[in-house]
């Protein structure tokens, strides 16, 4: 009885220790740690040399289409980029203003990787406006056009700069829009450079993943508000700018408050080239002027500029560019 009773011991035992061997621990998920992104070490964007662009633009005098003056600064612009791009060419046309006087018209056209199929295009007009029709005395006379045109093409050369010492692997058009500020009456009749470009590309079939476009970037204690056609088109690209100035510590410039739409080259390159373009430019409905004060003046000179703004437009494009490089 006692041989029977320990038998029956030893296989309860047997059985337990069997029902203990076949039970499976669950696996232990680990959470992988989170993908860290790469530091980017941004460029220095210096302002000091971009005042020096604008200053070389200036010196030449108004930049009227058809003048020898725009001859000549068309020609300083060129080969300034040649110093600095891939590839640089010209798109030489008439075009027919307001008037309907026929005047020469040179885009600027400025190249990083030719040959990268993801591309991102910057833009700015450098001509200036033939009257000064802002203005009180001497109203039709042309204006140096210090902020308005100047100032977004110096922020683009110090940038070509930048983009030579520190290389990137997109593709990055630089685009210099002529006969802008021509206009009078229509919307239509501003902006010739850019509708013709737009009807005309440079490269058959070129596209562009967004835009930006400068005007007016210049002027002391500017304040950069989202533009109604920039919502309208390109809203994504304008949240990615603005929140790039807010971490380059330019929170103060790039408000998140939206403002009328106005009518600049950025609009018909939306609207005729189907390129996702946004502006940056000084513009205020609020305020008397709705543009900065001196526009379409003759004190649109070069002591109503300010390195710190400069900065900060160039800066913040410095992020967006080696962002959009990173990613």
């Amino acid at each position: 009885m006692r041989k029977l009773f320990l038998l029956i011991i030893l296989c309860g035992c047997c059985f337990f220790a069997c029902q203990e061997s076949t039970t499976t621990t669950p696996p232990v998920t680990q959470t992988p740690p989170p993908t860290k992104m790469p530091e980017i070490n941004y460029p220095v964007f210096n302002a000091e040399t971009a005042m020096g662009y604008i200053q070389k633009q200036v010196d030449f005098g108004p930049r009227v289409p058809g003048t020898p003056t725009h001859k000549e600064c068309a020609d300083w612009l060129e080969a300034s980029m040649k110093k600095y791009a891939d590839k640089v060419m010209v798109q030489s046309s008439e075009v027919t203003v307001y008037t309907g006087q026929k005047v020469p018209m040179y885009n600027i056209i400025s190249s990083f990787n030719p040959d990268a199929k993801e591309r991102i295009m910057l833009s700015a007009h450098w001509d200036t406006r033939p009257f000064a029709d802002q203005d009180t005395e001497r109203i039709e006379e042309p204006i140096e056009g210090a902020n308005d045109g100047a100032s977004g093409v110096g922020v683009l050369m110090e940038l070509a700069k930048v983009l030579k010492a520190n290389p990137v692997e997109i593709g990055i058009d630089i685009i210099f829009w002529d006969v802008e500020d021509y206009g009078r009456g229509t919307s239509e009749t501003y902006c010739l450079g850019s509708q013709y470009w737009s009807k005309n590309k440079h490269v058959a079939g070129y596209d562009a993943k967004y835009g930006i476009l400068l005007d007016m970037v210049g002027a002391k204690n500017a304040v950069f508000y989202q533009e109604g056609h920039s919502m309208k088109y390109a809203r994504n690209i304008v949240d990615k700018v603005w929140k790039a100035a807010h971490k380059s510590g330019y929170r103060s410039y790039f408000p998140f408050q939206r403002v009328n739409p106005i009518t600049d080259d950025h609009y018909f390159i939306n609207l005729i080239a189907g390129i996702p373009t946004i502006d940056i430019i000084q513009y205020d409905q609020f305020s008397e002027k709705g543009f900065f004060p001196h526009w379409h003046t003759h004190e649109d000179s070069m002591d109503k500029l300010s390195t710190k703004t400069l900065k900060a437009v160039g800066q913040t494009l410095v992020r967006v560019l080696y962002d959009e490089n990173a990613s």
